[in-house]
């Protein structure tokens, strides 16, 4: 008796470890169809020392061929149907995303099933992977865009000791450590089909979803899957790190742990007063207005409840990146150094610092203006109204439809955009400002600043003592401006932050 249930019990467990999840958008007027394929490993299980390796199989997965083809061959091969496919890598998942056109289903998903069922892990495709994997940490990340720099040296920094630290597409060294046979074992590992949820949007049939279904019933079993927090130390006072380079600005990205997600009902709270502060790529946000719209300071100026993929190019947030562990940010995108206004302005000749201490001590006010003040009612419902029409171009396409349905299912959500609606539509300001005391504050933090080699040490010496950080305007652009900014620039400058600590740290030391 005893036998019969411990193998009825190990039934259940294997039904449910391997059994398929999978979730569906059914639209039958669509010409398309959209198949995602979302691995619960990210880079969180990378090995450690082989950091990188699961942005490597992945990346080999979609830019290499299948045991019949070549990826030159594949490439020749959907050309004429305009087909795509390619994947997404963060910290938590993997997503392969496929879309067609239904006229070219049954020839296309040949393609798909290759790819991801017998991939050819070729040894050439693996050196041109690898090589561009390996040129990105040593040497893209570093000069192609300093403020998706300053993003991931906060994450390494933040993060530090866990999973989340290291980006990824790995550090210089890990990245070179990694073998074909790495791969191949990282693949049967971590990409099987216990770890697996499938997404399926579009004008698709019966009959083609359970060939889906019972192909990838064919991926390896896999390591089991087990949900691990990565929770980082604790910041006693602000921490800064400045990379010192040759810049045209400084590049600046702060944040701090936040222990609240999409799976909390306290993040629409949240969504409310992040969207008044500074809503990504918009205009109307508070810290936008204050520096870059009343000071010219800059191009941009924003903050976030969650990580925000590929900030520089996307206007929407995307799916494909859900995350167990948060945290809140505030993005400056470059400000001007001393040299640059010592050039450009004979009356700025003496200065010793750009605005990158003025620009850090005017957002984090705001910040805590938040915090303790709290929204104004008008503000509130102006804000709310706004983010219930704003979500809904999250999930405009068939593919961004499918892609916030698995993420909702990844945080025990059903419908995220619609729940959140619901959500949004009873929230009251009390529920905002109670969440933005509880979530929020500026005392424990932790700062990057990528600025160049002529400001580092200057910059550190006025954030660690606390200088008086005046905002250096030429002659004729303070003459213009009313006397209620010029006073703000006083209460600005004079803006006590809990500095504890600044470090430089020179940019070819940073991911090693």
């Amino acid at each position: 008796m005893k036998n019969i249930l411990l193998i009825f019990v190990m039934s259940l467990f294997f039904v449910n470890a391997y059994s398929q999840d999978i979730v569906e958008l059914n639209l039958p007027k669509s010409d398309k169809v959209v198949i995602k394929l979302m691995f619960k490993n990210g880079s969180v299980s990378d090995p450690i020392g082989k950091e990188g390796l699961t942005k490597l199989t992945a990346a080999l997965i979609t830019s290499g061929g299948t045991k019949d083809m070549t990826y030159s061959q594949v490439q020749a091969k959907i050309y004429p149907m305009a087909a795509y496919y390619g994947s997404g890598v963060d910290k938590e998942v993997t997503v392969f995303s496929f879309e067609v056109h239904k006229d070219f289903l049954t020839e296309f998903y040949d393609i798909l099933k290759g790819l991801i069922l017998t991939p050819s892990f070729d040894q050439k495709d693996f050196d041109r992977v690898k090589s561009n994997q390996q040129n990105y940490v040593d040497q893209v990340i570093r000069s192609s865009s300093d403020e998706e720099y300053s993003k991931m040296l906060l994450e390494d920094f933040l993060f530090a000791g866990t999973k989340y630290q290291t980006m990824v597409s790995g550090k210089s060294e890990s990245v070179k450590s990694i073998t074909l046979d790495d791969v191949k074992e990282h693949y049967n590992r971590f990409f099987g089909k216990g770890r697996l949820l499938i997404g399926i949007a579009g004008n698709y049939s019966a009959d083609f979803k359970n060939r889906l279904l019972s192909d990838l019933k064919t991926l390896p079993d896999g390591a089991p899957y087990f949900e691990t927090k990565q929770i980082p130390a604790q910041t006693d006072g602000i921490d800064v790190q400045i990379i010192s380079k040759d810049a045209f600005g400084s590049a600046i990205f702060m944040g701090f742990p936040m222990d609240v997600t999409r799976s909390n009902d306290d993040f629409a709270a949240l969504m409310v007063a992040n969207s008044y502060l500074g809503e990504h790529r918009k205009s109307y946000g508070i810290l936008y207005d204050k520096i870059r719209t009343t000071r010219s300071m800059n191009y941009g100026d924003y903050s976030y409840i969650e990580w925000y993929d590929n900030g520089g190019s996307n206007m929407l947030p995307p799916p494909g990146v859900p995350r167990l562990t948060n945290y809140f940010s505030v993005w400056i995108r470059p400000v001007q150094i001393a040299k640059q206004l010592q050039q450009q302005y004979t009356e700025l000749k003496d200065i010793k610092i750009g605005h990158a201490h003025f620009a850090i001590r005017l957002a984090l006010r705001e910040v805590d203006k938040l915090v303790i003040k709290g929204m104004t009612k008008n503000d509130f419902e102006a804000t709310r109204e706004f983010l219930r029409s704003y979500i809904k171009l999250y999930v405009q396409s068939p593919s961004g439809r499918l892609g916030y349905l698995m993420d909702s299912k990844y945080y025990g959500r059903t419908d995220y955009i619609d729940e959140l609606d619901k959500l949004l539509a009873k929230l009251t300001l009390e529920d905002v400002n109670k969440a933005v005391k509880k979530y929020w504050q500026i005392n424990n933090m932790k700062i990057t600043i990528v600025t160049d080699k002529s400001e580092a040490e200057e910059l550190a010496k006025s954030l660690l003592e606390n200088t008086y950080s005046s905002m250096s305007y030429s002659n004729l652009v303070k003459a213009g401006l009313p006397k209620e900014v010029l006073a703000e620039d006083e209460e600005v400058a004079n803006f006590k932050l809990n500095v504890k600590k600044v470090s430089i740290i020179k940019t070819e030391e940073t991911f090693k």
